[in-house]
């Protein structure tokens, strides 16, 4: 016989072990598998078949809401909560899908969270149309008396009262209008949600939850909810850059005097998105829950997610436009659960691998300690647990005089260093993977002894005469030959030789290592015509994720040139490699008045300041298109040199029609 749940009817609570929030002592690291729209590149088999990669490095995966929400969507707008039909065929994928991609992670270590959209839902037909839904012989209903009083600013209780229909308490949080805000005052709300977050659990398989939108209802209810499943983790999207509103709201789901939940540390968000967008370092000293010996236990610290990224031209959000790396190895060597974005992960899991691997080998936890070595403007230095220590920004600018620190890291804006007593072993800076062009892993020697290490490229044995390097020396690892034979696959094996024996473990590294054809450096020009908003000046700040950039607000351009009777303001800018590039922004009056951010800029481009503004008082840029010269007056000559726009070196002038480089300019092929 079926139940039947309405509002009114209460759910005697069972007895449940009392949940802890967030693990102590807690040494995983979590990935958000997705960013916005990633609908094929993170979908549930997709996810899949990267477990063994993801594996040795995370020991929780985030994914999208997984309910079927009625059409392509990222979950925000949820309908179905409950498994079973086709209630779970997502913009992801399947109900089975899902059920696989769980399995095969939990596996191989790693536990899936699940993310819960609870403060609103969306209805099917008309304003309170929300779906009837039975599960293993119960059945859960909503109606226009579990949604908030007040929702969408009085309009909901206009619609009700039309329909002659009485909804719930008002809102304990913060409205929404964009779907129907739920009372979770109501009792069949309570119902409801508790036996969703059961299903996830029990059934599903999730290991935990990352709460959307808590600050739409009070934090009281996240504890209730908690208290109630039980899961292992949880995690409120509280998103606030004060951290005393953020602690406010983790003390708010203590139940019995517990705390319920997590939260994702927004502060340190925002302070490392400032340090790296700013160059100014020192900004890391700000506040956040990983810098609070009471709270970072709570803290999953994270420095991008797939509302801050950059999603579009016309969807620019609040991303992190240089410094990406630093920002990472900052997160990767602090207390609290660090949470890698999955497109950082994609395109710099080159870099990011080793400094999870360095975290791992330190034994760094979300409870770990950390000790500021040096605060300024140009470099921030720290070290977690003496175990680990980081420095960020210029990195010539601190260099520990305590010799048992081993330097096992050296990038753009960011070192990592180790203790010589945290391990008896040898460490490469390349993590087993994939690589694109010739490599140089750095070899180092974690000892208190005098060593070297002895290494193989063959995966053989090494043995004490093979050769050998000093502790901190690098050795080539080779590329595929040509574009004929694009890939070699070389297997590193490496030691510590003391005193003529071979002491401690033999480390393994497998690269696969692409063949890149060779780059010749360029030189682009940058003009910059400001007569529609009469600027007097013009400075170029420039920035780019692997270049280092202008302190703001950048460079004063003096040189002028005119061209088709415009002038202009010019620079020139090499870009070295073929993923380089450089961003700007262009401003007056030393950065008082300045434009919006440009794209990549990888050829000679003309911009013009528009008499225009976005949402930010930015001044809106044209690219001069028209200015573009021709291949008539760029004054080519037969020795001139000639590029595709990707950097390719062309053995002549070429022959079919397009865009290309020559002197460092854009010129039209017809």
């Amino acid at each position: 016989m079926k139940r039947l749940f309405t509002l009114g009817l209460v759910l005697m609570a069972t007895v449940t072990m009392m949940a802890q929030g967030w693990p102590a002592e807690y040494k995983g690291v979590m990935l958000q598998g997705f960013y916005w729209d990633s609908f094929s590149k993170t979908r549930w088999a997709v996810l899949q078949q990267q477990a063994d990669e993801l594996a040795p490095y995370f020991q929780l995966v985030w994914i999208p809401q997984s309910g079927n929400c009625g059409g392509t969507s990222m979950g925000y707008d949820d309908y179905y909560w409950f498994p079973g039909g086709n209630h779970y065929y997502s913009s992801f994928g399947s109900e089975q899908q899902l059920r696989n991609m769980i399995n095969t992670f939990k596996e191989k270590g790693i536990g899936t969270i699940a993310d819960v959209v609870i403060n609103h839902r969306r209805s099917g037909s008309g304003w309170f149309g929300f779906p009837t839904e039975t599960y293993k012989d119960v059945t859960y209903s909503m109606s226009a008396a579990d949604v908030c009083g007040n929702d969408d600013k009085g309009k909901a209780k206009t619609e009700a009262d039309r329909l002659g229909l009485t909804l719930g308490a008002n809102d304990t949080g913060e409205d929404w209008d964009g779907m129907r805000d739920l009372d979770h005052k109501s009792e069949n709300v309570q119902t409801v949600v508790k036996a969703y977050l059961h299903a996830l659990l029990e059934d599903l398989g999730y290991i935990g939850f990352r709460y959307d939108m808590v600050k739409g209802y009070d934090g009281t209810y996240t504890g209730l909810y908690n208290s109630d499943a039980n899961p292992q983790f949880s995690v409120g999207e509280y998103w606030d850059g004060n951290v005393s509103s953020v602690k406010n709201w983790i003390n708010k789901t203590k139940v019995d005097g517990v705390i319920q939940s997590a939260a994702f540390d927004f502060p340190f968000r925002y302070t490392v998105r400032d340090a790296c967008n700013t160059g100014n370092w020192s900004k890391l000293a700000s506040g956040s829950l990983a810098s609070d010996a009471n709270y970072r236990r709570y803290g999953v610290t994270f420095i991008e997610n797939h509302d801050t990224e950059l999603r579009s031209l016309s969807y620019p959000q609040d991303p992190i436009k240089r410094d990406t790396l630093a920002g990472n190895a900052y997160l990767l060597a602090m207390p609290g659960t660090p949470c890698v974005f999955f497109k950082h992960w994609i395109e710099l899991k080159g870099y990011i691998k080793p400094m999870i691997e360095a975290r791992q080998l330190a034994g760094i936890s979300n409870t770990s300690t950390f000790t500021r070595l040096k605060n300024s403007s140009t470099c921030y230095a720290f070290s977690t647990d003496d175990r680990l220590l980081a420095v960020l920004g210029d990195v010539s600018g601190y260099t520990p005089t305590d010799e048992g620190w081993v330097k096992i890291l050296d990038g753009q804006h960011h070192a990592y260093y180790i203790r010589n007593t945290v391990a008896n072993t040898v460490w490469a800076s390349h993590a087993s993977g994939d690589y694109k062009g010739q490599q140089q892993v750095v070899l180092a020697a974690i000892t208190t002894e005098d060593a070297r290490i002895v290494y193989t490229l063959d995966g053989s044995e090494p043995t004490a005469s093979s050769p050998s390097v000093a502790s901190g020396e690098k050795v080539t690892i080779p590329a595929g030959a040509s574009a004929t034979s694009p890939l070699l696959t070389t297997t590193l094996k490496a030691a510590m030789l003391i005193n003529g024996a071979i002491i401690g473990d033999v480390i393994t590294r497998t690269y696969n290592v692409q063949y890149v054809e060779p780059f010749d450096p360029y030189t682009i020009d940058v003009y910059v015509n400001t007569e529609n908003v009469s600027w007097t000046n013009c400075y170029f700040h420039s920035f780019g994720d692997y270049r280092t950039g202008t302190s703001w607000p950048g460079t004063n351009i003096t040189d002028k040139q005119t061209i088709n009777e415009k002038e202009w303001y010019h620079n020139q800018y090499t870009i070295s490699s073929k993923n380089d590039y450089v961003q700007f922004v262009f401003n007056t009056n030393a950065g008082s008045k300045q434009t919006v951010d440009t794209q990549k800029v990888k050829a000679t481009t003309y911009f013009t300041v528009l008499d225009e503004k976005d949402s930010q008082g930015h001044y809106k840029l044209k690219s001069a298109s028209t200015d573009i010269q021709s291949v008539k007056n760029s004054k080519i000559t037969p020795q001139s040199k000639w590029y595709t726009l990707d950097g390719r070196k062309l053995s002549g002038k070429p022959t079919a029609k397009g865009l290309y480089i020559v002197n460092g300019k854009k010129v039209i092929v017809k």
